[in-house]
């Protein structure tokens, strides 16, 4: 009889670290759609200081003045209801797979209807902010002069940018190139708001001080970048050319609320509230801060999908074009 072989011992695996499958979902903070939520949650919550301090000026004159100062108190905490039952900061989209099985699917239609009701309660807010603004001055006689010295007419649609994005989040698939480019666009329009609020903010003093045409020009070179990389995505010179205009953007920021901050304390008013309420708007020039980097999301988006613009490959387990988290 021909003995058996004797079966060779399978070697016990050492100890390493565990390989993630390939499908695995990114960590959320590689993910841009999370900190475009987180974003827009931030400024919608920082958004209930500024409008107190520029409808304190009238000491809140029309009881609607009231409202954006609720929606940014209550929007925020309802933002943070939805990752709560969701049970993560990533919206789920509609009819995607479930990202954790065990919770029931009410909770994630829920967050998914109330993430909806917050973003389309921005844009209604932001577009009667700016047809209430007008009617101050501008609808009663329609000319420069008015639209120079009415409220601020631009400067409601904050509540629209922000809410579209907490729309686009709900509607899109952050790893497309459709959902960069939706960032992209409206970042624009936050620059384009940015451009027209600091040319009649300014044009009020007859631009008295040159500088005051800072904003105005790196909030036009801002726009144009910004529709360049949306028009061509796969250019690493245009990409390169934009992210070099947003560095511009956050230097004239803080000078500007440097040169904002700086009257305001050493100003004739009796106390720093009036100074802060009556004088130079001193969250204004932060916009530009906040728009690049809202902008610089939607470029690094790009960069995920399309891995061709960096010089460098991208990371792997990086979103690439048409997968889904």
């Amino acid at each position: 009889m021909t003995p058996h072989p004797t079966p060779t011992p399978t070697p016990t695996p050492t100890p390493s670290e565990p390989a993630s499958p390939p499908d695995a979902e990114p960590r959320w903070w590689a993910l841009p759609a999370c900190w475009v939520e987180l974003f827009a949650a931030g400024n919608l919550g920082f958004l209930t200081l500024d409008i107190a301090l520029a409808h304190s000026m009238n000491a809140f004159e029309r009881p609607a003045e009231w409202i954006p100062v609720a929606y940014s108190l209550a929007a925020p905490l309802l933002l943070v209801l939805c990752w709560l039952l969701q049970g993560r900061l990533l919206p789920v989209l509609e009819g995607a797979p479930a990202p954790n099985p065990g919770r029931p699917g009410w909770r994630r239609v829920l967050a998914r209807q109330v993430g909806l009701l917050v973003g389309w309660a921005g844009v209604i807010v932001g577009v009667s902010g700016v047809i209430f603004h007008l009617q101050s001055h501008f609808f009663r006689a329609q000319t420069l002069h008015n639209l120079v010295y009415t409220a601020p007419f631009a400067a409601p649609l904050a509540y629209t940018g922000l809410g579209l994005l907490v729309i686009l989040n709900r509607l899109e698939r952050p790893t497309t190139l459709e959902w960069a480019r939706w960032v992209l666009l409206l970042a624009m329009g936050g620059f384009l708001g940015n451009f027209t609020l600091s040319l009649a903010d300014h044009a009020q003093n007859g631009f008295f001080h040159p500088i005051e045409w800072l904003p105005v020009v790196s909030a036009s070179y801002a726009v144009g970048a910004l529709i360049a990389v949306s028009i061509f995505p796969g250019s690493r010179s245009t990409w390169f050319l934009a992210a070099a205009v947003l560095l511009l953007q956050v230097a004239v920021g803080l000078i500007g609320f440097i040169d904002h901050l700086v009257p305001n304390v050493r100003g004739p008013m009796p106390t720093l509230w009036d100074a802060f309420v009556f004088g130079a708007p001193l969250f204004a020039p932060l916009l530009f801060v906040d728009l690049a980097l809202l902008a610089a999301l939607g470029l690094r988006s790009v960069a995920l999908v399309r891995p061709d613009v960096l010089p460098r490959r991208c990371p792997s387990g990086s979103l690439t074009r048409g997968t889904t988290p």
